[in-house]
């Protein structure tokens, strides 16, 4: 049999092909083999088949370290793009992959996997491969192939390890080519639940008691990719029972959740934001979710909403829970209109984890500027070991919790800057992102420099 095809195979079964020769075949597993795995080998070569018993760590540590390895370009003549396709998707699904970039050049096209934020090289192609791996995927994402000089956006679904994967997949034309970024939008099952976020206690007992009030406009605020959307989701299935009506309008609905009213944006056949939100105040709902606030007339609906007997729940793109009210403003709300309908807005981001197994405290003291952090902070160093990837494993996210109390709302509708809304939140004792940054490193989740590198060093308080 084809080494290709006999390792097409395994990937088919989730096994991973160690070697093979003339009489025999050497597979390694997770867990206990499956009979239909071991039968399609036998079957397909007629060999002996050895199998390893591995853990999911090793496995996956196992992976990582053959795409670390020298790496040469993929030629054409043995590997199809359908092949190549299939192996880069397990490959980032087995990674824990959020992205996957693919990327024209002059003489071959790069692949990066997106692994707890941070981007990773993987195995080049050769332009020729690149071109065909970009009109598969064009087709998957029902993407006009022809067209080449404009952005297009799109949406499939595969089955990957016997189980459907979802990928968001958006095109942009370069010098070079067309530039292709999968987003994983099921990597697995998340407990959506409030005590699972990371919050504080503090924090959690805020959250929880303006997601129970009757009415009110809540925002989760942050760049992409820090955690907004599990916190929305974790907050509606706190809120799901059979006596509530909860509506969504998402674009697109990324968590399907039972119980839900969702509804997917679609702006060619008319359905914006705007309209679907307007359509859902008819829908007779306790509880409204929109997928982003992004303009003025969205924000002013979304807060009509909360100001007649509604709960909406929203996202925006902000650094900082203050900077949120101007961003509102500057999309055209009245102030009056956000300090009444505001209750709460939540800012986060997401840190990578340390790996509990490998990490090591170093005696090496780092202080703070008083005005950032009270206490010395202890050093951890990430060394990494075959149960994470380069000492981390997984993220932890940060959270800032600004409840609107009635300080703020007079200082909202009187034009506060953001200093003294900020500087208001903090004397009502507000904990900043880098003060449950500082928090997360004395727990030993993770490290200073991780926090410096998605936050940076704020100005001494």
């Amino acid at each position: 049999m084809n080494p290709d095809k006999l390792m097409a195979l395994c990937q088919r079964y989730n096994a991973l092909l160690l070697t093979h020769d003339a009489q025999t075949i050497d597979i390694a597993v997770i867990g206990t083999p499956e009979p239909a795995m071991l039968e399609a080998l036998r079957f397909a070569t007629q060999k002996r088949v050895n199998i390893e018993c591995w853990t999911r760590e090793k496995m996956e540590k196992h992976r990582q370290s053959e795409t670390r390895s020298h790496l040469p370009v993929i030629s054409g003549v043995a590997n199809s793009a359908v092949e190549i396709l299939n192996r880069t998707l397990i490959q980032a699904l087995n990674q824990r992959a959020s992205d996957i970039h693919i990327e024209p050049a002059e003489e071959s096209w790069q692949i990066r996997l997106r692994i707890d934020g941070v981007l990773f090289p993987q195995q080049p192609l050769s332009s020729a491969l690149g071109t065909t791996l970009i009109a598969r995927l064009k087709v998957l994402g029902n993407l006009d192939i022809a067209e080449r000089r404009l952005p297009q956006d799109g949406q499939f679904t595969v089955e990957l390890s016997g189980s459907p994967v979802s990928f968001r997949i958006a095109t942009l034309p370069c010098r070079s080519g067309e530039k292709i970024v999968l987003r994983l939008l099921q990597q697995e099952q998340q407990a959506l639940l409030l005590d699972q976020l990371g919050m504080s206690e503090a924090q959690q007992q805020l959250f929880a008691s303006a997601l129970n009030k009757p009415q009110g406009l809540m925002l989760v605020t942050g760049p992409t990719g820090s955690g907004k959307t599990v916190t929305l989701y974790s907050a509606l299935q706190a809120r799901n029972t059979p006596a509530v009506n909860i509506c969504s309008v998402e674009d697109p609905v990324e968590i399907p959740l039972d119980g839900l009213n969702q509804t997917p944006v679609n702006p060619r056949a008319g359905l914006t934001f705007q309209n679907v939100l307007r359509a859902l105040l008819r829908q007779d709902p306790d509880i409204i979710m929109v997928g982003e606030i992004r303009d003025g007339e969205t924000a002013e609906i979304a807060m009509n909403a909360a100001q007649t007997g509604h709960l909406v729940l929203s996202t925006l793109h902000t650094n900082s829970t203050a900077e949120t009210l101007v961003r509102l403003q500057q999309m055209g709300v009245a102030r009056w209109m956000i300090s009444s309908a505001l209750s709460l807005v939540i800012a986060q981001r997401l840190v990578r984890r340390l790996c509990p197994h490998c990490r090591k405290q170093v005696h090496r003291e780092a202080p703070l500027p008083e005005g950032l952090w009270p206490r010395p902070l202890p050093h951890w160093q990430p060394t990494g070991c075959d149960r994470c990837y380069h000492g981390f494993y997984g993220r932890v996210a940060i959270f800032e919790v600004l409840v609107i109390s009635r300080e703020l709302r007079t200082a909202i509708a009187n034009g506060a800057p953001v200093e003294e809304i900020d500087k208001l939140a903090r004397q009502a004792g507000m904990t900043t992102l880098f003060e449950h940054g500082c928090m997360a490193v004395e727990q030993g989740k993770t490290t200073l420099e991780e926090l410096v590198r998605m936050l940076g060093v704020p100005d001494g308080q």
